[in-house]
């Protein structure tokens, strides 16, 4: 079978929920993936910062191919040897006392809700079902029927309702905004320190620690979603460490998992998650040892191979290249780290017509808003490997 055979199969027996671009991937190693007919593209998506340590790392993979041949499931109804461990180095790369660990980003901020919500009611005495959250206009944090019910994009919000209230919108980057909506009924502020699918939109200097401040004068919880900023992805450990701000909830997810399985979850101190007693929250698959010897491995190669420096070394560099495209065809380039968005000028056309022709110039990436491109390669990418795709973007955007 050939690409189209293949894109022909997906189209007939698949659901519609994605638009993707028309490319067949068979393979992938580094920085690099191959499509079904063996042609070679740089991968500038990442799986939306899923694969921070590229395709296949050998020791992400000989921790999972190890594990398999040992025991792959137990569910939470028993103790497993690989969980302890894994919870255990969460807890010490994020700094909190307590790790809650489930599958996808989405069960991540689910779990993240609950918690902050049961805080609400039991320790600071907010009145029970009355709690309200602060989250952002333009906000992506999954797609369950709760979250999309805070989402103010008509496309995953729209015809899913009754929705979960709760929830309290304001504008993003705007910390009077915040301030006007607290009231006795807020529990905390659920936000991502840079908003990913709105376009790579990074927020002032001093807004995450405004924040971090306020949740301190008005005893609220500061929720940071670092599932798509998280493990070196913007040049920090966590995104909200450009500002020296520590939060209270770390929901973590994409590149916990190596590139090779879902894994995700909350990590906070024993006040926060010790709200939760035997059988109130769970999940079959949430800490399974394949999951934990994965997520064990991914945070360890991060050290390890100093990810989380390369990561700022090689965004500066990158960033500093596609500055210099500014002009006729492109408004900005805005980012951190490898987490970069290139906005182009309204008068040159759609964003995804861009994407198509960096595709047939050998690099996959993803239009999103119509007029935005992100560049988020694995943070394993080199200089070289960044000049080859800077020549070709150039050439897209002569």
């Amino acid at each position: 079978m050939n690409s189209q055979d293949y894109m022909n199969l997906e189209r007939k027996y698949g659901a519609s929920n994605y638009e993707s671009l028309e490319v067949v991937l068979s393979k992938g190693e580094g920085v690099w993936v191959w499509d079904v007919e063996g042609k070679k593209y740089m991968d500038m998506l990442s799986a939306y910062s899923a694969v921070n340590h590229g395709h296949r790392h050998p020791k992400i993979i000989g921790a999972m191919t190890d594990q398999m041949n040992k025991l792959t499931l137990t569910s939470r109804a028993f103790f497993n040897d690989k969980l302890p461990p894994f919870c255990e180095t969460v807890c010490k790369f994020t700094g909190k006392d307590m790790f809650l660990p489930m599958n996808t980003g989405a069960e991540g901020v689910e779990t993240a809700i609950k918690a902050m919500r049961k805080w609400g009611y039991e320790v600071k005495g907010v009145e029970a079902e009355k709690g309200e959250i602060i989250v952002f206009a333009e906000n992506f944090h999954g797609r369950t029927t709760t979250i999309v019910s805070f989402s103010t994009d008509e496309n995953a919000h729209n015809h899913f309702g009754p929705f979960t209230p709760g929830f309290v919108i304001v504008p993003y980057n705007d910390l009077k905004a915040i301030e006007n909506a607290i009231t006795d009924k807020t529990i905390g502020i659920l936000i991502e320190p840079i908003q990913g699918e709105a376009g790579i939109n990074v927020p002032d200097d001093g807004y995450l620690r405004g924040i971090r401040e306020l949740c301190d004068k008005h005893k609220i919880l500061f929720a940071a979603d670092e599932i798509q900023t998280g493990f070196g992805r913007t040049g920090k450990r966590f995104c909200v460490d450009h500002e020296g701000v520590e939060p209270d909830l770390f929901i973590l997810g994409k590149a916990l998992g190596g590139g090779v399985f879902p894994v995700s979850g909350v990590a906070a101190n024993k006040e926060i998650l010790g709200v939760f007693k035997k059988g109130q929250h769970g999940s079959t698959f949430g800490g399974n040892p394949l999951a934990s010897v994965v997520g064990k491995a991914s945070i360890e190669v991060l050290q390890d191979e100093k990810l989380v420096e390369k990561s700022a070394e090689m965004g500066e560099y990158f960033m500093g290249k596609l500055r210099t495209l500014v002009g006729n065809k492109i408004e900005l380039v805005r980012g951190k780290g490898l987490l970069i968005g290139i906005v182009i000028k309204e008068s040159a056309g759609p964003a995804h017509d861009y994407v198509v022709k960096l595709r047939n110039e050998g690099i996959i990436a993803k239009e999103t808003h119509e007029k935005i491109i992100r560049f988020a390669p694995p943070l394993v990418i080199t200089k070289e490997e960044i000049d080859w795709a800077f020549e070709r973007i150039q050439k897209v955007f002569a």
